[in-house]
């Protein structure tokens, strides 16, 4: 099935990533044009390909879904995504993943600032490089950038885990680099295969919390 965005209505694409006519469908998005709100809230098992580069909040509340973006994507790509697959064939804007719960995010450029912030489930994949103050407040999922990371990385993290193949700028608070043993190593493998990446996971450093911040302590009140 095919829309075309210059004949159809963001909505009427919408309307039927809804609806359970489009369950086990596969869809042809034409000429987004940078569009907002492209593609979300798709609740069904459907394939989704989108055919150019989208705007705001493209795939964000996606659930089931397996969402291909043949372009770049602006801000707020699949924010808040519960489960499926999202997959940007060039880069993305601002907060991508952000507050996402479940599924797999794979972006094959580089992804903006804030990429993954209030992470909470989803597994991120970045092909290039990450912006500042990403993964900020991850409470748990991954986040592996195959590229480099710039500045507070990881700021106030919680539980999530941050795999870094390149240089990190600086980290955030509370985040350190952490040894990286075999079962880090076999479940970073893993995602690298599930974004068709090549590179090996011995490649990679691991990053997460100290856990100084969990409890209140005067010693480290500068750092809250």
């Amino acid at each position: 099935m095919k829309f075309d965005l210059t004949e159809q209505g963001i909505r009427d694409l919408n309307r039927f990533l809804h609806s359970p006519h489009s369950k086990e469908s596969v869809i042809e998005v034409e000429n987004p044009s940078g569009s907002h709100n492209v593609a979300v809230g798709a609740l069904q098992h459907s394939q989704v390909m989108v055919n150019g580069h989208v705007g705001y909040y493209c795939a964000a509340m996606n659930q089931h879904a397996e969402i291909t973006v043949n372009g770049n994507a602006g801000p707020g790509l699949a924010e808040n995504m519960m489960s499926g697959m999202v997959h940007v064939r060039g880069n993305a804007s601002q907060y991508c993943g952000a507050t996402a719960h479940g599924g797999l995010l794979v972006v094959e450029g580089n992804a903006s600032s804030r990429c993954g912030i209030s992470l909470k489930g989803m597994d991120i994949i970045v092909g290039g490089s990450i912006g500042h103050m990403s993964a900020f407040m991850a409470q748990t999922g991954r986040l592996v950038v195959c590229g480099d990371a710039a500045e507070s990385m990881g700021d106030s993290i919680y539980e999530a885990r941050i795999y870094v193949r390149g240089k990190v700028a600086s980290l955030g608070t509370d985040c350190i680099e952490k040894p990286i043993e075999k079962e880090h190593l076999e479940e970073l493998k893993e995602l690298l295969d599930r974004a068709q990446f090549n590179h090996s996971a011995t490649e990679f450093k691991r990053y997460g919390s100290a856990r100084r911040l969990y409890n209140f302590d005067v010693d480290n009140a500068r750092l809250y």
